[in-house]
């Protein structure tokens, strides 16, 4: 993982920043290390959820989202194969747009 850190703040519900504090205690880390492990396994298994990444994938040829954070969520491999798909499938629309 980066050494770049960066600040974020967001309000939770006390119960859950109670089992958080809680947890960490027991593991002897901070609150931050078991939101950011909690944050990351979180997105791990989101990337394999096929529902999400057909969501993630409409996002960017919507052009709802960039290249750079499609690759922030399904990696550089994945980001790559859909941005090849959304080039064809465009030159596909234009080619179909022409011929009419």
């Amino acid at each position: 993982m980066s050494g770049d850190k960066k600040r974020v703040q967001f309000r939770a519900p006390h119960r859950l920043v109670d089992r958080t504090d809680a947890l960490a205690d027991v593991l002897g880390e901070d609150r931050t290390d078991i939101l950011v492990t909690a944050l990351r396994e979180y997105l791990q298994e989101a990337a394999h959820d096929d529902a999400l990444m057909q969501e993630i994938a409409a996002a960017y040829y919507d052009d709802e989202i960039s290249f750079e954070q499609l690759k922030a969520l399904v990696g550089a491999e994945e980001a790559a194969n859909l941005r090849v798909l959304k080039q064809q499938l465009d030159e596909a629309f234009i080619d179909t747009v022409a011929d009419a």
